[in-house]
C-alpha cells in the first residue's frame, strides 16, 4: 500500500493537473455506481448516466477544484481557525453554488436538454443541493482546510465526494416535476 501511495505522490507531484482529473473521475464514477445499485436498486444500470457523472469529475471538478483550492491556499495561507474558517466561508457561499449551477447544467447539456429545461432544473434543486453541501461539506472542509496538506487536498476532497456524489447523482438525474 506503499507503495501505491508513493507512486501516486510522484504523479501528483508530475501531473497535478492531469491526476487530480483522473481522481475526481473515480470518484464521480463511483458515487453514481453506488447511487443507482445501492440508493436506488436501479436493475438496469444507466451506463449514460455514470458517463455524464464521470466526465463532470474529469472535466470540471478535478480541474476546477485544483485551480480554486490552489488559488486559495495561495491567498489564504496556513491552518489558523480564522483562515479555516474563511476557507469554509469562501468554499461554500461562492464556490459552492457555482459549482451546483455547472453541475446541472453540465448534466442538462450532456443529457441533450435545451436552456430552458435546465434553467427549470436548476431552479428546483440547486437550494437542495446548496443546503446539503452545508450539512456535509461544513465540517468535512474544516478537517480539509485544518489537517490536510494543500498537494493531498483534492484526493481527499474527492474520497469525501464518493458519498456526497451518491446525493448528487440522485438529485441530478431526478426529474424536475412540471408545475
Amino acid at each position: 500500500m506503499s507503495m501505491l501511495w508513493a507512486q501516486y505522490n510522484r504523479a501528483l507531484a508530475a501531473q497535478p493537473l492531469i491526476v487530480k482529473a483522473l481522481t475526481s473521475f473515480t470518484g464521480f464514477t463511483a458515487g453514481d455506481l453506488l447511487a443507482q445499485k445501492a440508493v436506488e436498486g436501479k436493475e438496469e444500470f444507466d451506463f449514460m448516466r455514470t458517463a455524464r457523472m464521470a466526465t463532470f469529475g474529469l472535466l470540471w471538478h478535478g480541474p476546477s477544484g485544483h485551480y480554486f483550492y490552489g488559488f486559495l491556499d495561495s491567498k489564504l495561507p496556513g491552518t489558523s481557525m480564522k483562515t479555516v474558517f474563511t476557507k469554509v466561508g469562501i468554499d461554500q457561499v461562492l464556490w459552492n453554488p457555482i459549482f451546483g449551477i455547472v453541475f446541472f447544467s453540465y448534466l442538462g447539456l450532456t443529457d441533450g436538454k435545451g436552456p430552458d429545461e435546465i434553467v427549470e432544473k436548476i431552479k428546483a434543486d440547486l437550494p437542495t443541493a446548496v443546503t446539503g453541501s452545508w450539512a456535509y461539506w461544513i465540517p468535512a472542509h474544516f478537517v480539509n482546510f485544518r489537517f490536510i496538506p494543500g498537494e493531498q487536498r483534492l484526493l481527499y476532497i474527492n474520497c469525501m465526494q464518493i458519498m456526497y456524489n451518491i446525493f448528487l447523482s440522485f438529485l441530478g438525474n431526478k426529474e424536475v416535476k412540471s408545475e
